[in-house]
């Protein structure tokens, strides 16, 4: 099973450009889509949820034409949009019973073990019978994805599931995710980097509607393996180095600013080295390609 995408460009009536020619192969299990806010992420996941049209470019799963066959798509897409509503005043259970109902699971008896078995596999089953209104960010979306299980779907897309999400929670809906990714495949968007770095074998980023690396995380991360250097600098500073060399992260600690650097040598005796790990690829390949635009 394989998502094929193919110079998929979307421009908005407003004249802004969200994707450019985007082309990505995503094969099963969990595929990370890592960017900043305003990259694309989102205008991607909707046209692969058929919630909008493309301009031009293809995408296929499988035998699918995704673009072009809306319906085929819907019966084997799941789908977490960043931001959904629920009923308050119905409990989990009735609003799946519901929904399942709607995707056309009739029988009254498989409706019921299909309630149940999701309900179970998202942590869920004890409070059953509580109204939605009253369930925690993390419980509402544990059942955004078994709403979005339904159907036994091909395709998963989930759109900034963590955001919010207290730390405990985090772990739980990424067991969740990584259980699901066993079988079907789950495109997991987001800008935080450490879920892509924990959950996924393969991996894009985008930026200003363009794919800038993908592949492995660990190959895109010995990609800068002995190139990273860290220093901490007075913040008064930090203009001046961003002018001498290319500064690609900052972070303050204890009051001061400390700067990671992109080189290939040792920029001077005050720098050291500093391991790389994949939030060193995505600052560089961002801020590389925000220099290039502005440029």
């Amino acid at each position: 099973m394989e998502l094929k995408i193919e110079n998929l460009s979307k421009t908005y009536s407003n004249g802004v450009q969200a994707l450019k020619n985007v082309s990505l192969d995503i094969p099963q299990g969990m595929f990370g889509l890592l960017g900043p806010n305003g990259a694309g992420k989102s205008s991607l996941m909707r046209t692969l949820a058929t919630l909008q049209q493309a301009d031009s470019g293809s995408a296929t799963l499988d035998d699918i034409d995704i673009l072009n066959e809306k319906s085929k798509v819907r019966k084997i897409l799941g789908y977490l949009p960043q931001e959904f509503g629920v009923y308050p005043k119905i409990s989990s259970y009735n609003m799946l019973d519901h929904i399942a109902s709607l995707k056309g699971v009739s029988n009254k008896g498989e409706r019921k073990d299909l309630v149940e078995s999701l309900l179970t596999k998202t942590n869920l089953w004890h409070v059953r019978n509580k109204s939605l209104g009253t369930y925690s960010g993390g419980m509402k979306q544990r059942f955004g994805i078994a709403q979005a299980l339904i159907g036994d779907p091909r395709l998963i897309i989930v759109d900034e599931p963590t955001a919010g999400l207290d730390p405990a929670e985090r772990v739980r809906f990424h067991n969740l995710l990584s259980e699901i990714g066993e079988n079907t495949i789950v495109i997991l968007s987001t800008h935080i980097v450490d879920d892509i770095s924990n959950l996924c074998n393969n991996m894009a980023i985008i930026c200003l509607g363009e794919v800038v690396a993908k592949g492995n995380p660990a190959d895109l991360t010995n990609s800068i393996k002995d190139r990273i250097w860290k220093k901490a600098i007075p913040k008064v500073e930090l203009e001046n180095y961003k002018d001498e060399m290319q500064v690609i992260s900052t972070h303050l600690k204890a009051g001061q600013t400390i700067i990671h650097v992109l080189n290939d040598n040792q920029p001077d005796a005050t720098f050291e080295a500093s391991d790389a790990n994949l939030e060193d690829v995505y600052f560089a390949e961002i801020t590389s390609r925000m220099e290039t635009v502005s440029a």
